[in-house]
């Protein structure tokens, strides 16, 4: 058997297919072989959810042979999965030998289609899934279609349009059926048939009513449509251009993902936000943690983050660039390694922190690689004792504490070189990553890594990371790889290297979350330092240089239910089978055995060490840190044997597979041993306090949702202003009774209630708050997962949604992704509000395509967020912009547009229903066919689409001084039933005067058809042009040259379609009639007199409402004339009356009406 080209459609199921590095992926193959002496194949899947960095797949357990070329002719198993389906993180399967054994397999053994493989020479499986029925292919479903709410009211506008279409067609034929019923002979200019009979009156007028549908189908404004699509297309290009939301940093600017639905961010009213990575950086800082009990505050590493923070950003930039590195002298290495522990040396820490940033940007530049993140000074009392244990026991808490920081995540270990093998095989050949790496360790840069210093310990030295293991592995395998390695990469800049070593390479770090790379720097900075990871080994490095090897039994992958990861490792000195375990507290605390339950262990040790952990974690959540705890199981072999089996089992069953797994996985984590828990710090984007205020002001109701404590979400929004100690009072729900959940919400709903029912009173609130009243404070509301969930049942959901609708703020912690966006449907739904959405990352993807808008911020966990989106940011305070300027002037225009149009239409269509009074309802026009498509198609198409794309009500700059602008979107103030039906009133009274200001001046003259309608085109002609000028705010060059382009396009074409056309419509030509016209002084007075009484009310209305009841957008314009230091203090009296004369409560059910004056 030998392996053959073919092309992809060729490709079909069963196939063996082997496919090279850098290939793209022709189907879904599942891995029976690879080229990796681990089994594992690295692919990058660009192609399907955006993400560059590299996704690890293993070979089916069993069918790994190292070494040896990949030989299907000895493949004699039977395959068998789940029917093709759209879920790329899901596969379900197993292989069954000819011995009936089954072996399960997941997602970590499937090659994608249209993903390519990298760092890996060749890999080779069987197709499961070709063509259509591919998981990438069944996920090219089109792009997700959303109505913008303007849309919605526009279809509906249309249909009023018909009806009032069908009400003239249907009044043209009742005319024309008694027009003919007055003639007792019929007039020589009605041809009867053939036969010499005439066609019945009421025949005729059925007749006609079809004939008038074509002649008055401009009412229908089918290219409303077209132009309403070229304008948002205009809209999104100045978007993308703005170069305010463009983000330097990461050289990238705002996405527009979709076309339709511009206008939408002009008019929101709930924002829902995630915390993690879009209110902060997911930048993880390792800052504190306990262990055993104990509490270690790490002041030292505290000092170091304060100085790296504070930084100067050129400074660090420069630093970043340098390739070379000074030499520290002799003495300060010493004391580096041997000095007084108790006296630290400034000058050497800086020295070590300018290292480091050197170190991680003169290698590569990537995730989670800054200092601030990857450099950790360690503790000098947790250092002493770690030393302590290592010295004596080589066991104990604090050894397995650093051990299961350093082995139980999902990281993968790479080198330097390794890295940029990878980035250049995505160009050159296999041939050059050997020379790349032979370059990198003879040249110079060899020197860099040579000359870094850190804090070590005494005869310290590091052994070679990378010595390969050859054995094979054991029957106990990783069977639940999780898809870790989507992560981003971490260079480890903290190279615990001396000059006798300079040659050893950098261990680089590819991490699912900044929270892993942290946690694994943190333990690396205390010597235990992970330098390999396969599927079926892990090995760390102690501080005494000692390699522990552990053989991977299996690894229990992190999941949202769970809310906590496991990995069951063999001891390598011991023997025995360990469990070491991390995750949230409530996930680990609860499965700790008997240690809260048994009250006659009120003095057991490990009851003391879990309250304790428990204190130090509440502290570490005030003070806004991220938690997690540690613990640590020993199995025995007789129950790990018999666990397995039925893990294996599991793997093998394709039907309720996950909840199978998670079954297996439940029975295993329990009766653990807390070991301790950290604190991380992820830190506040720059001017979130800003945006959020902002948002606040311009009306948006501002959502929190976090899977994080309580504690730490209400210290970070206290932080970013979504909560304020002293405008907000707070309502806390937190509890696991639905009785007492819905005692609390009837009570606190009560007294809003009586609050908004008597708004000269101050209620006051029963209760710890008693000495606030709720109308001198907004409301905000904090509720958990669980309290969350019985919230939204089906009898309490209605008062749920009640309160929720007099909070300016809530704040949802521990919800799960699933709740996220079960709470953004319930508000849309319930409330009938625009809502918004934004997260960074997968956990967010349900929440986001929830919305009306979704929001995706391309940070540090992935791109799926980005690939679900609406539209794509990097930084949430660029959420304020796009919201308060480009929302604004996108619904301002569109909503202006629209209304235009269907005067537009509407006022030219009824020139021609008029003058059917005249011409016995026959569907006669009085105007040149050829100029009646032209008018619509030429002369007035271009005028409102610049409308649409350029007209500016208000700049940018007092958009954002004065929020409260916003609101004109949120209460569809643009576009309302009653402007639409007064634009068509008006339309109505145009069109009348248009036609019977001519009419009676040409009454009575023998002037031909045509001569009597070019006065009303034209007239029309300019009434409809200046209308739009009145509208107009904002007068550009553009404006200019679109309006008066427009008018002369019409006076050239129909001058030149006058003088070539002498018979275009025979009988009636309109032959030099233009010409006759313009001659004419007549005519000229027809169509001023004519275009100022048309126009006259509505420019009267805009006069009387500018001086008697001026919008707030007429006070902005003027404040924009005033000098910029007056204006400044207009807009700061303008807040000042805005707020004195609004109360918060108020402001929560946003009132339409103030009764506060304007500028």
């Amino acid at each position: 058997m030998r392996l053959v080209k073919r092309r992809w459609k060729d490709v079909r199921v069963g196939d063996f297919v082997r496919v090279l590095s850098n290939q793209i992926i022709p189907a879904d193959i599942l891995l029976l072989h690879t080229s990796d002496p681990n089994g594992v194949c690295h692919m990058e899947t660009a192609n399907l959810d955006g993400e560059t960095n590299l996704k690890q797949r293993r070979v089916v357990p069993g069918f790994s042979t190292p070494g040896k070329p990949f030989q299907p002719q000895t493949f004699s198993s039977t395959v068998v999965c789940e029917n093709p389906n759209n879920n790329l993180n899901v596969f379900k399967g197993y292989v069954e030998r000819p011995d009936k054994r089954r072996t399960g397999f997941g997602i970590d053994s499937l090659l994608l289609r249209g993903c390519t493989v990298r760092n890996t020479d060749d890999a080779a499986g069987i197709v499961v899934y070709a063509g259509q029925e591919t998981k990438s292919m069944l996920n090219n479903s089109g792009p997700r279609y959303k109505r913008s709410k303007i849309e919605r009211k526009m279809n509906t506008d249309v249909l009023f349009c018909m009806l009032l279409l069908f009400f003239m067609c249907l009044i043209g034929a009742l005319g024309h059926s008694i027009w003919l019923e007055t003639f007792t002979t019929m007039p020589s200019y009605i041809v009867p048939d053939r036969n010499g009979n005439y066609t019945p009156s009421v025949l005729a007028g059925f007749y006609m009513f079809f004939t008038m549908i074509i002649l008055l189908q401009v009412m229908i404004p089918v290219s409303l449509y077209v132009s309403i699509e070229l304008v948002k297309m205009g809209q999104i290009f100045f978007i993308t251009q703005d170069v305010e939301l463009y983000d330097e940093e990461l050289d990238s600017r705002v996405q527009c993902r979709a076309l339709n639905i511009t206008e939408d961010l002009g008019q929101i009213q709930y924002v829902f936000s995630d915390k993690t990575g879009t209110l902060t950086e997911n930048k993880m800082v390792f800052r504190r943690c306990t262990i055993v009990g104990t509490e270690y505050r790490h002041d030292e590493n505290a000092a170091r983050l304060a100085v790296v923070s504070g930084a100067n950003e050129e400074e660090e930039d420069t630093l970043y660039q340098q390739t070379k590195l000074p030499k520290l002298p002799l003495e300060e290495l010493q004391d580096s390694h041997t000095g007084d522990k108790n006296h630290a040396n400034t000058q050497v820490t800086a020295a070590n922190r300018h290292r480091s940033r050197v170190a991680a940007g003169a290698q590569c530049d990537m995730a989670f690689s800054t200092p601030l993140e990857t450099v950790v000074v360690p503790d000098r009392k947790l250092t002493l004792e770690v030393d302590r244990q290592m010295a004596s026991i080589l066991s104990g808490p604090y050894l397995d504490f650093f051990l299961a920081l350093a082995i139980c995540n999902t990281v993968v270990v790479s080198t330097v070189t390794a890295q940029r093998q990878r980035d250049k095989g995505r160009s050159n050949s296999d041939g050059s990553f050997h020379i790349m790496g032979q370059w990198f360790r003879k040249g110079s840069l060899r020197n860099v890594f040579s000359s870094m210093k850190f804090f070590k310990r005494d005869g310290e030295t590091l052994a070679d990371p990378f010595a390969k293991d050859e054995d094979e592995p054991d029957m106990f395998h990783s069977s639940d790889v999780s898809d870790s390695t989507t992560g981003q990469k971490v260079l480890s800049s903290e190279g615990e290297v001396k000059r006798s070593l300079s040659r050893t390479e950098e261990v680089c770090y590819e991490a699912h979350s900044p929270d892993e790379a942290a946690l694994i720097h943190a333990a690396k900075a205390y010597g235990f330092t992970m330098v390999e990871r396969t599927p079926y080994h892990v090995t760390v490095k102690l501080p005494d240089d000692t390699l522990l090897k552990f053989e991977v039994l299996d690894v229990l992958t992190f999941d949202s239910t769970r809310r906590r990861m496991s990995i069951i490792v063999r001891h390598p000195h011991t023997n025995e089978i360990i469990m070491y375990t991390k995750g949230a507290d409530s996930a680990i605390m609860e499965r700790l055995g008997n240690v809260f339950s048994d009250m006659s262990q009120v003095d057991n040790v490990a009851k003391q060490i879990a309250v304790k952990t428990q204190k130090d974690l509440d502290m570490y959540a005030r003070d806004g840190l991220r938690t997690l705890c540690f613990a640590k199981k020993v199995i025995s072999e007789k129950e790990f044997k018999a666990w397995f089996a039925i893990r294996q089992e599991a793997l093998s069953a394709i039907d309720e597979k996950e909840e199978r797994l998670m079954d297996t996985a439940t029975n295993i984590e329990n009766n653990f041993t807390l070991l301790g828990a950290t604190g991380i710090e992820d830190r506040l984007q720059e001017n979130v306090p800003e945006t959020i205020q902002a948002l606040r002001r311009a009306g948006m109701q501002v959502w929190v949702l976090t899977g994080d404590k309580p504690e730490t979400a209400i210290n970070i929004a206290y932080s970013c202003k979504l909560l304020d100690h002293e405008q907000d009072l707070v309502f806390t729900f937190s509890t696991n009774r639905k009785s007492v959940c819905k005692m609390r919400l009837e009570d606190t709903l009560g007294e809003v209630r009586r609050s908004s029912l008597s708004p000269g009173a101050e209620v006051q609130f029963r209760g710890n708050n008693s000495g606030f009243t709720l109308m001198e404070h907004s409301i905000g509301l904090v509720i958990d997962g669980p309290t969350l969930s019985m919230a939204m049942s089906d009898d309490l959901v209605e008062q749920f949604v009640e309160l929720c609708k007099h909070c300016r703020a809530v704040l949802c912690c521990r919800v799960t992704p699933l709740q996220k966006s079960s709470v953004v449907k319930l508000i849309r739904q319930k409330l009938r509000v625009m809502t918004l959405a934004i997260g960074d990352g997968a956990n967010d993807v349900n929440m986001i395509q929830a919305a009306d808008v979704g929001i995706g911020v391309s940070g540090q966990e992935g791109m799926q967020a980005v690939m679900a989106s609406d539209f794509a940011i990097t930084r949430f305070k660029h959420l304020q912009r796009l919201l308060l300027v480009h929302g604004h002037w996108c619904y301002s225009r569109l909503a202006n547009m629209v209304i235009y149009f269907f005067y537009k239409n509407v006022a030219y269509v009824n020139l021609l229903f008029w003058y059917q009074f005249y011409c016995g309802f026959s569907a006669t026009a009085m105007i040149d066919y050829w100029l009646m498509i032209l008018f619509n198609l030429l002369f007035t198409s271009a005028p409102p689409i610049m409308f649409g794309i350029m007209d500016r009500e208000v700049s940018d700059s007092t958009l954002l001084s004065l929020p409260e602008l916003y609101k004109t979107g949120q209460h569809s103030e643009g576009y309302r039933r009653s402007t639409f039906w007064i634009a068509i009133l008006d339309a109505f009274y145009q069109s009348l005067v248009c036609f019977f200001i001519p009419y009676w001046t040409y009454n009575g003259s023998d002037i031909g058809i045509f001569s009597f309608g070019t006065p009303m085109n034209t007239v029309s002609l300019f009434t409809i042009i200046l209308h739009l000028a009145i509208e107009i705010k904002s007068w550009t060059v553009v404006h200019w040259v679109i309006m008066i382009g427009s008018v002369l396009a019409y006076f050239i074409v129909t001058l030149a379609y006058s003088a070539i056309c002498t018979s275009c419509n025979p009988p009636s030509n309109p032959y030099w009639i233009m010409h006759k016209q313009m001659a004419d002084p007549m005519f000229y007075l027809v169509c001023t007199l004519t275009t100022v009484v048309a126009l006259l009310p509505r420019y009267t209305l805009h006069v009387l409402r500018g001086t008697l009841a001026p919008s707030p957008h007429l006070g902005a314009r003027q404040l924009e004339r005033l000098p910029p230091s007056r204006r400044e203090q207009r807009i700061r009296e303008w807040r000042g009356l805005r707020d004195t004369c609004i109360s918060p409560s108020l402001r929560s059910q946003e009132h339409s009406s103030s009764p506060c004056p304007t500028a």
